[in-house]
């Protein structure tokens, strides 16, 4: 069994049916160092998403509704009750997750069934991936990443020792998890989405210690099945084609990605200026959305690409140092699933952006606009900062000095 993530630390009693019996601090611990490395680049990401989608879709915005700001306000609404709901996801035991596993993955499986019914369902650029509620517009393949790191955290806690045996391990986690939301949001169709669940769920299996026959035998087949998917449609092709020669395909199936390179390249080291580019007029689509990282490339140069990309690592990292400091298991899947969530797709988004991926149409985590994105993205931040909070090692250090 490989237990990677630091077997040394001490791990909560368990009752009858595998629970934490107490949480560590009551949920109410202090503010660790693990807690602000989380929070800062969350915090930063943020406000540049903010700033950026205000520079990059009031082009956009004015166009479609005459003013340079409703797109901006709306991801403004988004973001701040995002991060109200952060605020308590920090502040809530995150044990407490635990009894909404079954409840969450349920609605998310609802959700992403009412998604193909003609009158809620929306579709945009192909894909039917929202709810529309009239007033607003919900993606339940957003809340399906979240759904699916709590379901498997709690399922890998119940079956803590019994992650040998398929029947009860891969079983449940590939059929209700992963197989049936993976095949809802592939249908829409949304590969790019689909790959961020499968990796986050094989990372939080991997982290367990489930075994790695069944794992390689599942993931072998996986990988498989994704480079059919991949040439099973024409668009798919396409894709593929305009990754390995965009320029070939300027003026069809590549004209994104060459236009987002000529936006990357065009800012130089230190950019136009904020507001400066030219590529958001009508030159690079989805600019505030999908290709907002070539924005910031284009007006604030390779020094701000650079420094998102540094603020994404230090989450990162931060997230695998509260994975390696949490007080139990639970704590541990949950800051794996949330990290490898929100880092993965990250670099999907910057790697097709800039030429080293396929595009897959997948938003920047924090960034880009997308009200959905940027509300589970929070609320995930949330629950790690949560983790942070109940640091097993600030509990000892503290415990020892009080005992001093």
């Amino acid at each position: 069994m490989r237990r990677i993530m630091a077997p040394q630390l001490a791990r909560a009693r368990r009752d009858a049916d595998g629970r934490a019996s107490e949480p560590v601090n009551g949920g109410r611990g202090r503010r660790t160092a693990s807690y602000v490395l989380v929070l800062l680049p969350v915090a930063l990401l943020t406000l540049i998403g903010f700033v950026m989608v205000l520079s990059a879709s009031s082009v956009t915005s004015y166009a479609r509704y005459g003013s340079s700001f409703v797109l901006f306000e709306k991801q403004m609404i988004w973001g701040l009750v995002g991060l109200a709901l952060m605020l308590v996801a920090s502040r809530v035991d995150y044990h407490w997750w635990r009894t909404l596993a079954y409840p969450l993955l349920g609605l998310t499986v609802v959700l992403l069934v009412v998604v193909f019914h003609p009158g809620l369902g929306h579709t945009a650029n192909g894909s039917t991936r929202w709810i529309d509620f009239g007033l607003i517009r919900v993606q339940p393949s957003e809340m399906a990443k979240l759904a699916v790191v709590v379901f498997l955290g709690d399922l890998l806690v119940r079956k803590g020792d019994r992650l040998d045996e398929f029947v009860h391990l891969i079983v449940p986690a590939l059929f209700p998890a992963l197989a049936v939301i993976a095949a809802l949001v592939m249908a829409e169709p949304d590969m790019g989405t689909t790959m961020i669940l499968v990796v986050t769920g094989f990372a939080v299996l991997f982290v367990s210690g489930a075994p790695f026959r069944f794992l390689a035998t599942i993931g072998g087949g996986g990988l498989v099945g994704a480079v059919g998917l991949m040439f099973s449609e024409g668009y798919r092709r396409d894709r593929i084609l305009s990754f390995r020669d965009p320029g070939v395909y300027s003026d069809t199936i590549g004209y994104q990605a060459v236009q987002a390179r000529i936006a990357l390249g065009s800012g130089g080291w230190f950019g136009r200026h904020l507001g400066a580019s030219a590529q958001k007029w009508g030159y690079l689509p989805n600019s505030h959305t999908d290709f907002i990282y070539a924005i910031i490339g284009e007006e604030l140069g390779l020094t701000g690409t650079l420094s998102v990309l540094a603020l994404f690592l230090m989450l990162g990292y931060a997230g695998v140092r509260v994975a390696r400091r949490a007080p139990d298991e639970f704590g541990r899947y949950l800051a794996v699933g949330v990290t490898v969530w929100l880092l993965f797709q990250a670099l999907v988004n910057m790697g097709a952006v800039v030429g080293l991926l396929p595009i897959t149409g997948v938003p920047l985590p924090l960034v880009s606009s997308g009200g959905s994105s940027l509300l589970f993205s929070l609320v995930g931040a949330g629950i790690l900062l949560n983790v942070a909070r109940q640091d097993a090692w600030s509990g000892k250090r503290a415990g020892a000095t009080g005992r001093r």
